[in-house]
């Protein structure tokens, strides 16, 4: 029987940034992966055509290259092999023959506002002027561990900075939806769904309480610092982290699916292998699941704390999203101008109205007459990720229901979605055509990943829910994954939970692995 001092229940980026940290802490890792390879949701291949790179889940390291773990094993990652393309020219809408985009360049931004409207371009001015300001609090907010003595720091520091007025404004933005602060700050409808496009990348609807936040933190971002890919593709990352774990002595295993944590005694002692093999820990089980993974399949005898296992069975998880990938001979030509194929990403999501309606005919489960799309065109900056001349397009489709119900456009007839993949994808395509005449010319090859095939890839994306988890306003901050365990304890003692369902959630930020790595092993 193997015996390590920490076990690691899966091989996405958390778990790796973890054991990383753990074993230059010193400590004996092994990871046991159920795929062939770690990565998780963060994973490059060739599904379309040989040579044809694509990220078959995230495209954006933006995260990661701004995270505490990049800042303090930058160069570590680097010697592993781990280089970034920058994008200058960050993310844009498209509006048939109009299109706003947001650039690494104030004045270029505050151009294309102006010819919208002369009041927004001064609205956008005034918030990059406050940028750092406003968002320092918000910053040490989502930087905090969510236990009750960061919190305290978090609102003294707060209160110390803004005052009860300032700090009461803060608390109103946090609660506000993508509308209610779109509508109050911009006057343009085409501004306001750019923005808001950015909120249903992470399950919040126009009008969901919470999600101003998201909008406003990409804009300005992605202005201040541009925005980030993995060269060659996000799995260089995962790469790099692998090197840092083997290198201090760690053990990856892949194809070794855990099947159940070994509890006595209300303490963690180790995990079962699908092989019939067990595995000891000596400090530590730490898994990287979904919340209903680890009630429903892992901790068959239950945790023993009856709230804790309620609350991880209810967990709820967001719309399902559908994702397809394109090998094409040209990037797209945008009607509304040639610029944006300089973009690291291109939304058509022509309104808040048409958002909402969308979110909301995926929960009903139904297939929306309108998905929001984001056209990801990696090889606008990396043009390795194809052979010569050729390119790659990552398109996620937002949101679509996991179990269908039904086609708002009443045209397609499946309810399974072995069948309906490929049709709902001629629909995807017909979208971008309209707005990128003789893209479908363009077309090489496509693989469509439907919200199951998402799933069976990623037992974590539930449903196709490629978050691991809605981030509305009862499930996040100090609810994720419950209240009382956002920094990944359990009732269980020496079993620990991370990854995108603990806090600070989705993205791939290293955040709550980096964080209980450091907990664990006394920073």
């Amino acid at each position: 029987m193997s015996v390590y001092d920490a076990v690691l229940i899966g091989g996405g980026h958390n778990s790796l940034a973890c054991a990383a940290h753990l074993v230059r802490r010193g400590w004996s890792v092994g990871v046991f992966e159920r795929n062939a390879a770690c990565g998780g949701a963060v994973r490059t291949e060739d599904v379309t055509l040989p040579g044809f790179r694509h990220d078959l889940g995230a495209m954006n390291l933006s995260l990661f290259a701004g995270s505490e773990f990049h800042r303090d094993y930058a160069a570590d990652l680097a010697a592993a092999g781990l280089e970034f393309s920058r994008v200058t020219d960050c993310f844009a809408s498209v509006f048939d023959d109009r299109w706003f985009g947001v650039s690494r360049d104030v004045e270029t931004n505050v151009s294309r506002l102006a010819a919208f409207s002369s009041k927004d371009a001064v609205a956008w001015r005034e918030l990059t002027e406050r940028f750092p300001e406003q968002s320092a609090p918000i910053l040490r907010l989502l930087t905090s561990s969510m236990t009750g003595g960061s919190l305290a720091v978090t609102a003294g520091r707060m209160l110390w900075s803004q005052g009860f007025a300032g700090t009461l404004e803060t608390a109103k933005f946090l609660l506000s939806s993508s509308r209610s602060w779109l509508e109050d700050t911009f006057e343009t409808p085409e501004v306001r769904a750019t923005l808001a496009a950015w909120g249903m990348h992470l399950d919040f609807s126009p009008d969901i309480a919470g999600g101003a936040l998201f909008p406003y933190l990409e804009a300005m971002a992605s202005q201040a610092f541009g925005m980030v890919l993995g060269k060659g593709g996000a799995a260089s990352m995962i790469r790099a982290i692998e090197g840092l774990v083997t290198g201090g002595g760690g053990a990856i295993h892949t194809d070794a699916e855990v099947t159940e944590i070994i509890v006595s005694s209300g303490k963690a002692l180790g995990v079962q292998l699908l092989s019939g093999e067990r595995i000891e820990a000596r400090k530590a089980v730490i898994a990287s699941v979904a919340p209903t993974i680890l009630a429903n399949r892992l901790l068959p005898e239950g945790s023993g704390h009856s709230g804790f296992d309620k609350a991880m069975r209810r967990f709820r998880h967001a719309p399902g999203a559908m994702v397809v990938h394109v090998a094409a001979s040209e990037l797209p030509r945008w009607r509304a101008g040639e610029e944006l194929r300089r973009f690291g990403y291109v939304h058509i999501a022509p309104s808040l109205d048409q958002m909402a309606a969308t979110y909301q005919s995926a929960v009903a489960g139904m297939l929306p007459q309108r998905p929001v799309l984001v056209v990801g065109q990696p090889t606008a900056v990396d043009p390795n990720r194809a052979p010569d001349g050729r390119h790659v397009l990552w398109i996620m489709v937002r949101a679509v229901p996991s179990v269908i119900s039904g086609d708002a456009d009443g045209t397609i007839e499946a309810r399974d979605w072995s069948e309906a993949k490929e049709v709902y994808a001629d629909r995807v395509f017909d979208l971008i055509e309209a707005q990128a005449p003789g893209f479908k010319a363009s077309v090489l090859a496509r693989a469509v990943f439907s919200p199951m095939d998402l799933q069976a890839m990623n037992p974590n994306l539930v449903g196709g829910d490629a978050i691991c988890g809605s981030h509305h306003l009862l499930q996040n901050f100090v609810f994720r994954p419950a209240l009382g365990y956002a920094n990944g304890m359990t009732p269980i003692a020496r079993l620990h939970m991370l990854g995108a369902a603990v806090w600070p959630g989705a993205g791939v930020g290293a955040g709550s692995g980096y964080r209980l790595a450091r907990q664990l092993a006394g920073q």
